[in-house]
């Protein structure tokens, strides 16, 4: 974990759980980026303009975090983060105190695992990927980079989730399934087979929209 000052890229609502984690990981925080002039995080949290002020920064004395959730589509985050990355900046992996990740889990920069989330034994997660709050995946799952878990979700063992899949709150994913590249899977859906890439499922049994 860096001991850099952080930015936060992004000033909706993922962004003030990211604050909180920061906060209880007891972080310095320097500021966010928003395109939105009117965007606010609260208390001291300063606004220091769009994305573009990160050419002013030097990225040998700040860490960045993703403050850009998902609804529906993570390749907006992905393009954000990929941006930055290659311009030189480091993302550490934040793991809030509350959540609980086995010992021989992988996790790539960037990565972000909130409150409550639960990561078990085996697991791989890539770039850039959010468990989110009281998200579950269980044993031996591949989570690919810039996917997002939303809040309540359950992935069960064995499970692929190829790039920038959003599975929704408080959807389950059987044991063995595999989810397609850029995939949703909708809020609440259970699904029970692979999902081919690019598709949108939902209900119970998940079937495509």
């Amino acid at each position: 974990m860096s001991d850099r000052p952080f930015i936060i890229i992004g000033g909706g609502g993922h962004a003030r759980v990211v604050v909180s984690t920061l906060r209880r990981l007891r972080k310095s925080i320097l500021g966010f980026t928003d395109p939105d002039e009117e965007a606010t995080l609260g208390g001291d949290i300063k606004y220091l303009g769009g994305d573009e002020i990160l050419t002013e920064k030097d990225p040998s004395e700040v860490a960045l975090t993703m403050g850009v959730g998902s609804v529906r589509d993570t390749g907006h985050r992905a393009g954000l983060f990929t941006e930055q990355f290659e311009n030189g900046f480091q993302f550490p992996t934040l793991v809030h105190p509350d959540a609980v990740v086995a010992t021989d889990v992988k996790m790539g920069v960037a990565t972000q695992v909130m409150a409550g989330a639960v990561v078990q034994t085996g697991t791989s997660l890539g770039k850039n990927v959010i468990v989110n709050t009281n998200a579950s995946v269980d044993h031996d799952c591949d989570i690919e980079s810039h996917s997002h878990i939303a809040p309540g979700a359950t992935v069960s063992g064995e499970v692929t989730l190829e790039s920038r899949v959003h599975v929704g709150t408080g959807a389950s994913i059987v044991q063995g399934v595999r989810i397609g590249k850029g995939s949703v899977v909708g809020a609440g859906a259970v699904v029970i087979e692979d999902v081919l890439p690019e598709t949108v499922v939902v209900g119970v049994p998940a079937h495509p929209k």
